[in-house]
């Protein structure tokens, strides 16, 4: 069999809306791509984003970054796979970065076919799966009950690389995709090319990210992919950074819970004999992946519920008896409005993060002595209205602001505001109510495509 020559990934940017140097891009351009890929969305801004069908990249950000994709793509002749639009997938994430694919086709006149791939759910659908056995826990998600489904806002399927080998083998330049697997959108192309699917898979997972596998990282600029039929490599596109081996390394091995295997849609990539070597100043080369079947075809749901409105106060404390009994004072605190709520209906629930003690890792914080000579308390108040969450979060600040403890001499506030209003309402929470495995037999019916031709800017 002969050899597959090497094909050229350009990946632009962490996440579309993230920007990038139009310097960079340019040179990646000069390099020939075979195709462009981008990553447009993630669960680590958390579960408003799905559950309230906002984005957390903007429109202006997201058009500017695609401008660039879309002329470029165009003009070369080459395809662009988009994952996850508007962030988390949904229908109303689709249709808006959608909108702002046709609006730049418009202005600048391009000519494309393009298809849409959605991911979201009918939750009918998932109840009905759920009922026949079909949904099953990802660790460490609770075992999943029927209200889970009943009272999720939106549901999304993370799709893997089958349906974006349907687009473009239905004729599909330009292709956007709902909730989607981030190597997925660089891994497509190539394995319909006949690539490995570890290998390519393997090489999306580095260049999902942009250029935070190399030195300085950056979730905002380009990075290169180079891919043959038993190896990669990767470089970044912008003269002053670096591919190193251990840059790429801890890339490939971040976020995930064991070393040497890398679960996704359908299997696992297998570490166990990857090598990275180091084949010139500013570029890693990457070999021995192999992937390892599940012998089942799954696809992970993600859900979210709404869980009520929020209110939050951001308030600084530098007196070292304060901070040391700072742990007995927030739960007198606490004691002190649910007495003054006791005769109230409405249920809420009130927090406190302390940042310089252990705000970033909670319970989970090993270090049992704060040592700074200043603390930030951010006072979390939700309820199942605005109003209700309004009024725990003023009356807790007011409470703390003046509380008395051991050892405190000045009768002057607590609290130093560096806002005012001091009290912020959020608005809408959601909480992750589904993120769970869905057993199927096919995917194409779970991610419809859906064709477009656009001549001259116009559609078709």
């Amino acid at each position: 069999m002969d050899c597959l020559k090497e094909v050229k990934v350009l990946s632009p940017t962490g996440i579309l809306g993230y920007g990038f140097p139009e310097e960079s891009f340019l040179i990646g351009l000069a390099k020939n791509p075979d195709w462009i890929a981008v990553d447009a969305g993630s669960t680590d801004p958390g579960p408003y984003y799905l559950g309230s069908g906002k984005s957390f990249t903007t429109e202006n950000a997201v058009k500017r970054d695609l401008t660039l994709l879309m002329r470029a793509a165009c003009e070369r002749d080459i395809p662009l796979v988009i994952g996850s639009a508007g962030g988390s997938g949904a229908l109303s994430h689709l249709e808006r970065d959608k909108k702002i694919v046709f609006e730049i086709a418009n202005e600048f006149g391009l000519s494309f076919s393009f298809a849409t791939i959605s991911a979201e759910l009918e939750r009918e659908f998932v109840v009905s799966e759920f009922k026949n056995g079909k949904i099953s826990s990802l660790l460490p998600a609770p075992e999943i009950v029927e209200a889970d489904i009943r009272n999720s806002a939106h549901i999304v399927g993370q799709m893997g690389v089958e349906p974006i080998i349907d687009a473009l083998d239905g004729g599909a330049q330009i292709v956007l995709c709902g909730r989607c697997y981030d190597p997925a959108v660089f891994a497509a192309p190539a394995i319909r090319l006949g690539y490995s699917k570890a290998l390519a898979i393997h090489l999306g997972k580095i260049l999902e990210c942009g250029c935070i596998a190399s030195v300085p990282g950056s979730g905002s600029d380009c990075i290169m992919g180079y891919l043959r039929d038993d190896s990669f490599s990767v470089e970044p596109l912008n003269p002053l950074r670096r591919c190193t081996v251990t840059s790429v390394a801890a890339h490939t091995l971040y976020e995930k819970s064991n070393p040497c295997f890398l679960p996704g849609p359908g299997g696992a990539l297998n570490l166990s004999e990857t090598s990275f070597c180091q084949e010139s100043e500013r570029r890693v080369k990457v070999a021995g992946s192999s992937f390892v079947d599940s012998g089942k075809k799954t696809v992970k749901l993600e859900g979210t519920r709404f869980a009520g409105y929020r209110t939050i106060s951001i308030a600084g404390n530098r007196d070292r008896i304060f901070i040391s009994q700072v742990e007995s004072i927030l739960e007198d605190v606490k004691r002190q409005v649910a007495e003054n709520f006791r005769r109230s209906l409405f249920p809420y629930t009130l927090d406190f993060i302390v940042y310089g003690k252990n705000g970033v890792m909670g319970d989970l914080e090993r270090c049992q002595h704060t040592e700074g000579h200043e603390i930030c308390i951010v006072i979390d108040a939700v309820a199942s209205k605005q109003e209700e969450a309004n009024t725990i979060c003023s009356v807790a600040r007011s409470i703390l602001l003046h509380a008395g403890y051991p050892g405190r001499v000045a009768t002057a506030g607590n609290l130093a505001f560096p806002y005012s209003p001091s009290d912020v309402a959020m608005g809408e929470v959601y909480v992750f109510s589904i993120y769970h495995l869905l057993e199927v037999d096919e995917t194409s019916e779970l991610f419809p495509v859906t064709y477009y031709n656009i001549v001259g800017g116009q559609v078709r």
